[in-house]
């Protein structure tokens, strides 16, 4: 399904979109907080783990597929581990600023945004299988038999476009930046006006947003090159039917912990994501290992991000 965002403004909207991830989000977790320090391990680590996941995908996949990295946290930490996939990425925001979740995987746009309303410190990215660096390609994807060459052929015919979720980085943030520094005058304060495009629309997931041009709704999309490849290989996306006119790197998705977690507990969880070596775990997860990052590393994404009207200035 997709959904257009028009309306009086996209700040409303943003807050509109956190509040119903909060109310998912609680409703998913239930009432009680996070684990307090008497209820956490010799290493600080809560005796129940909490961990949240932006759902990049569908969230009943999301949520298949990293159960064998549940078992391993589980494992590996002597606890036990409970997963939780939003419905939107605002859900997961949403968790770790009511404390719902300890631990949580976010896109970097995500990432900033949830360090504009509570504390959070990002702990480890994974070294992406097809770039070989901490950093992956977002792309903007036509149809293989569109006319359209270029991201400003698109921008330039006025054509229809296809984020995917609002506060996706690959699939929302740095499409809108390739549509921008294509001629597109995209508005910051409502982020559905985006001429000469003649429609706007937020599918939910990069796998919505492939669909969305498959089927002819929209003309591209901007989505995680990735995950494109994925579908392709699932047979979700015939192989060649999408054709990328544009990438743009975006650094790596950041494990982020609360930041009253213990220095302990984040240093025991940075070392659980650093010592896997198991490659069927590591590919399941799109990693060839991992490795540490700060909030330094997100620095120029924050600034884009404030920039097109995805982030408020920095400053809770």
């Amino acid at each position: 399904m997709l959904f257009n965002w028009g309306g009086d403004g996209g700040m409303n909207r943003r807050r509109a979109l956190l509040a119903m991830g909060l109310a998912g989000a609680l409703a998913a977790l239930g009432t009680a907080g996070c684990s307090s320090e008497s209820d956490s391990n010799s290493q600080g680590i809560p005796q129940h783990l909490r961990v949240g996941i932006i759902p990049n995908i569908s969230p009943e996949k999301q949520q298949a597929q990293y159960e064998p990295f549940r078992k391993y946290l589980a494992d590996r930490l002597h606890v036990d581990v409970e997963l939780f996939v939003a419905t939107d990425y605002a859900g997961v925001v949403a968790a770790l600023v009511s404390e719902k979740v300890d631990v949580a995987y976010l896109g970097g746009l995500t990432y900033v945004q949830a360090d504009e309303q509570t504390d959070v410190t990002p702990m480890v990215t994974e070294v992406d299988e097809e770039t070989g660096t901490p950093k992956y390609l977002s792309a903007v994807a036509v149809k293989k038999d569109s006319p359209h060459q270029s991201v400003k052929d698109v921008v330039d015919a006025g054509g229809r476009f296809a984020f995917g979720d609002v506060s996706s980085t690959s699939g929302s943030l740095y499409p809108r930046v390739m549509l921008v520094g294509a001629g597109a005058r995209c508005q910051p304060d409502d982020l559905a006006s985006c001429p000469p495009l003649s429609r706007v629309v937020f599918t939910g997931g990069h796998d919505a947003a492939a669909q969305a041009v498959l089927n002819g709704s929209a003309d591209a999309a901007g989505l995680e090159l990735r995950i494109l490849h994925r579908l392709e290989r699932q047979g979700t996306v015939p192989t060649g039917a999408l054709r990328v006119v544009q990438t743009h790197e975006v650094m790596g998705y950041p494990w982020v912990a609360r930041a009253d977690l213990s220095a302990q507990a984040r240093t025991t969880l940075t070392e659980a994501f650093t010592s896997i070596t198991d490659p069927s775990l590591l590919s399941l997860m799109r990693a060839k290992r991992y490795v540490p990052v700060t909030e330094a590393d997100y620095a120029s994404l924050r600034d884009e991000a404030t920039k097109l009207g995805l982030l408020t200035a920095k400053g809770r």
